[in-house]
């Protein structure tokens, strides 16, 4: 894994960051994960489209077509035989002197990326596992995927330091999302998620569960709900990129339904193994 995309060449992995480099600097960027299966990457064109909006709404002016940004992450896979594992790119607004405001609009904006090997949490997904819960003290605009992650970070911590999968957050009492994942709750029988506004990033994952739902026929509330909620939920589980889907059994120290992974859950990991099952198979 040793190819990275920089700019628009892919090279050796070097120190290639500029001290001035606005994203180093100022975390003036965006970024995307992009999960791969057997060598294909997932839901590609729906990560790219989230990369150009969230470009939009800093006003940063993407280095190169989202076509031709696609292609130079498929030939970085294809360097570095990447199998099974991630991608990440990261878009800065460029390297110019530090001052806050932008920089002249000549200056050009920075891609890096590269890949990693990631192994799938299938085994996670079948037993479960547990979370905390931790105060959701982010900026107001969570919809766009920047690189200012520092509370993501404190937050992701303290579920490390508790043997936890995540740090589900919350504003007072309304339930966001997680440190780096979506939260769905199941209540007699239908899902419940937070409207996807300025508060959470619209994972590309939780995207697919809420269409995968109406084909298994499942309704899904795009609603708030507390932690009281939460906690007496039937069904909790978190989604995100490569992360795929996790039944939450524990939020700290109370235990969720019966305390062991739920049928509706169950149903929702077998229909988003099938996406990159059916990927391998079309493949072949």
């Amino acid at each position: 894994m040793n190819k990275i995309l920089y700019k628009d060449q892919i090279m050796e992995r070097t120190n290639i960051v500029d001290i001035e480099d606005r994203g180093y600097q100022f975390g003036d960027g965006i970024y995307e994960v992009i999960g791969v299966y057997d060598g294909e990457p997932l839901m590609m064109d729906e990560h790219m489209e989230r990369l150009a909006r969230s470009a939009r709404e800093l006003k940063l002016p993407l280095p190169a077509s989202i076509s031709e940004l696609k292609n130079k992450l498929m030939q970085l896979v294809e360097a570095n035989g990447l199998e099974e594992g991630i991608i990440y790119m990261q878009v800065s607004r460029g390297t110019a002197p530090r001052f806050h405001e932008f920089p002249d609009p000549k200056t050009p904006a920075v891609t890096i990326a590269y890949t990693r090997e990631e192994a799938r949490e299938s085994d996670v997904e079948v037993r479960g596992a547990s979370a905390v819960l931790a105060e959701d003290i982010r900026w107001l605009r969570c919809d766009i995927k920047t690189l200012n992650l520092l509370p993501n970070v404190m937050a992701k911590q303290k579920a490390v330091e508790n043997n936890a999968v995540e740090a589900i957050l919350h504003r007072g009492d309304i339930v966001t999302e997680a440190s780096a994942s979506n939260v769905f709750i199941v209540k007699d029988g239908e899902l419940y998620t937070h409207p996807a506004n300025h508060y959470i990033l619209n994972g590309i994952t939780r995207r697919k569960i809420i269409d995968l739902c109406g084909a298994l026929h499942l309704t899904v509330h795009e609603e708030s709900f507390t932690v009281d909620e939460l906690l007496n939920a039937d069904e909790v589980f978190v989604s995100a990129t490569k992360l795929d889907i996790i039944p939450i059994l524990k939020i700290g120290g109370d235990t969720i339904g019966s305390g062991d992974p739920g049928e509706i859950t169950g149903k929702i990991v077998q229909a988003f193994r099938s996406l990159y099952k059916k990927d391998v198979k079309n493949k072949a």
